[in-house]
């Protein structure tokens, strides 16, 4: 079980995301008002906190939502998880989609730090089903009950 850190979004894309309260996840989209929502894989972006708090205890001064993430969830290793893992939030429900991604090495973090935790750390959902997430609501690994046989 997780708990959410951080909520945060961009108006635009390629700038730094920020905090908000709460968000409106809409299915098959993403954050409303959020410039990577879309009907695509990455509709939103997850990052552990705890790999957040590694980075920074390397000396790194970085906000919430400096690496682009959507949500900031303490509790689990998204990384190791595979991709088709489903998480809850309320009435949220979120798949797995992909893990890291490329970074563009003009990343003010790269430069400065010389490294950069979203390319291996960083996951990508898409919205199976919406609602709203709050800063601090419990995040859960989604179980389905009673599909035994898969699809």
């Amino acid at each position: 079980m997780g708990k959410v850190i951080a909520v945060c979004v961009s108006e635009e894309k390629g700038t730094q995301k920020h905090k908000v309260k709460e968000a409106e996840f809409i299915e098959d989209w993403g954050i409303k008002g959020d410039a990577h929502a879309g009907k695509w894989h990455r509709q939103v972006s997850l990052l552990s906190y705890d790999k957040i708090e590694e980075f920074r205890k390397r000396g790194a001064e970085v906000e919430d939502g400096a690496f682009g993430e959507n949500l900031v969830i303490e509790g689990f290793d998204f990384a190791s998880l595979p991709v088709g893992t489903r998480f809850s939030c309320g009435d949220v429900l979120l798949e797995m989609t992909q893990i890291g991604k490329k970074c563009h090495h003009g990343c003010a973090i790269f430069q400065k730090m010389g490294d950069c935790i979203m390319p291996r750390e960083g996951v990508f959902t898409k919205v199976l089903h919406g609602g709203i997430i709050r800063e601090g609501d419990e995040f859960v690994l989604f179980e389905e009950q009673g599909d035994a046989g898969g699809k």
